[in-house]
């Protein structure tokens, strides 16, 4: 085998080819039988860190879209200029005139 395994995964795959053995078999069937099984641990492992992986980088994407949301909305709401704010400035100058016309 070219891959390093645990020697815990050695244990488990030994004591799963243990609990299968058949009556008669050789001590090297069942040393052929842990290796198998040894191997699609190892195949089994090798995958689940693939998924991980994947779902990572789907959570990190998420992220980032949501956070690229979040910074579109903050610059839309920064950029639009009130629609009263021009009625407010005319008002205001407005009453300051005639308060300057009748007043003084």
């Amino acid at each position: 085998m070219n891959t390093k395994v645990s020697k815990e995964t050695q244990e488990q795959a030994i004591k799963a080819a243990k609990a299968t053995q058949k009556p008669g078999q050789s001590k090297e069937q069942t040393k052929l039988i842990a290796q198998g099984i040894e191997k699609g641990i190892a195949e089994h492992k090798k995958q689940q860190g693939k998924k991980s992986r994947e779902r990572d980088k789907d959570r990190k994407q998420q992220v980032k879209q949501k956070q690229r949301q979040a910074q579109e909305v903050l610059e839309s709401t920064e950029r639009k200029p009130s629609k009263n704010l021009p009625w407010i400035l005319l008002t205001v100058s407005w009453l300051g005139f005639c308060v300057y016309i009748f007043a003084g």
